[in-house]
């Protein structure tokens, strides 16, 4: 079964997509089977990973709603990953859903139906907390949470972290916060550097030691349809994220899955 991750933050341009396209396009690198699911009806996952939004017949819209097979949604990406896309579609699914029974379990019953094909799983959460965040939740093993080193930026985790504890009071106790990610980071600001210090001083080890830089290639690579490693792999972005997939693998023992695969592989011969 695969472990799965959501990237959330309930303010807007904290850098959720772009850590969620390619943090999925490094472990896809690292040889783990990723499957990145948009879950935001901006669908700007699905335009990074080199699909034509607007176009989608199918999507994770029509999925939620059991309109559709998962299997038959999901696509390969140009970054070495599958897709489960999203447009604006999806937006019609929040009021939709309310009249649906057991409507914050509608995506973790569909990843169920394909977690045995996958290492890791990442969700591109909306920046609201919406119907479709909580779904995020309750599907999801562990959180990482992107975030700009502002004091607005403090203010949206403290109100995320009280949703997180009420989604694992009522439904997904396993719910974990992997860690904190400090996103487009500019040493050279001195009130940057000191939001860094209050959350290493708060938060202690559940601050990603990685920190991605401000770079125009990581805003460069979604028009391309591509991740930014991709796009300019020895870009300090490409080369940023790179080294948070690393920090992961290793903080999260993500390696067992690896060996798990290749050990159920070899006995299935």
């Amino acid at each position: 079964m695969a472990k799965i991750y959501c990237i959330a933050n309930q303010k807007g341009g904290v850098g959720k997509t772009t850590t969620a396209v390619n943090l999925a396009a490094a472990l896809s690198q690292l040889s783990f089977n990723v499957l990145l699911v948009d879950l935001d009806p901006q669908g700007n996952a699905t335009t990074g990973s080199g699909l034509e939004k607007n176009n989608l017949v199918q999507s994770v819209y029509e999925v939620l709603l059991d309109r559709a097979d998962v299997k038959k949604v999901i696509t390969h990406s140009t970054s070495g990953y599958d897709i489960l896309g999203s447009n604006r579609k999806l937006a019609a699914a929040e009021e939709e859903l309310l009249s649906v029974t057991r409507k914050e379990l509608r995506l973790k019953t569909k990843l169920d139906e394909v977690s045995g094909q996958y290492d890791v799983i990442i969700i591109d959460c909306p920046p609201t907390l919406s119907i479709l965040t909580i779904n995020a939740f309750c599907a999801a093993d562990g959180l990482i949470i992107p975030m700009t080193c502002e004091y607005y930026s403090l203010e949206g985790v403290s109100d995320l972290l009280l949703s997180i504890r009420a989604v694992r009071e009522q439904v997904n106790s396993g719910l974990v916060i992997t860690g904190l990610l400090r996103v487009k980071f500019d040493p050279r600001i001195t009130l940057q550097r000191e939001v860094s210090e209050q959350l290493s001083g708060y938060f202690g080890s559940s601050v990603f030691s990685s920190v991605i830089p401000t770079n125009v290639r990581l805003a460069e690579a979604p028009s391309y349809g591509l991740s930014g490693i991709q796009y300019d792999p020895s870009s300090r972005g490409a080369v940023s994220y790179k080294s948070f997939a690393e920090e992961l693998v290793k903080k999260d023992k993500l390696k067992k899955l690896l060996k798990n695969r290749k050990r159920e592989g070899l006995s299935g011969c």
